[in-house]
């Protein structure tokens, strides 16, 4: 009934990276964003502000169209 993500990062620890997509899309981008905001709260990237942006927006789009997906156009 949930999301998926934590299912999602048990697939990933187990090595079941496509099962881990499909379970919840957005786990992959979201790995990036944490990974790149924690590298910008180290390093201070110049535009790294914009770029977490980008990313955030990135993956509130994949969560909604996901939700869309699995609600309206499956069974």
């Amino acid at each position: 009934m949930g999301c998926g993500m934590q299912r999602s990062i048990s697939l990933i620890l187990s090595g079941d990276f496509i099962a881990a997509f499909y379970m919840y899309p957005a786990i992959y981008s979201l790995i990036v964003l944490f990974s790149f905001l924690l590298l910008h709260l180290k390093f201070q990237f110049k535009n790294g502000h914009k770029i977490i942006l980008g990313l955030f927006i990135l993956n509130i789009s994949i969560i909604v169209i996901s939700f869309i997906i699995k609600t309206f156009l499956t069974n």
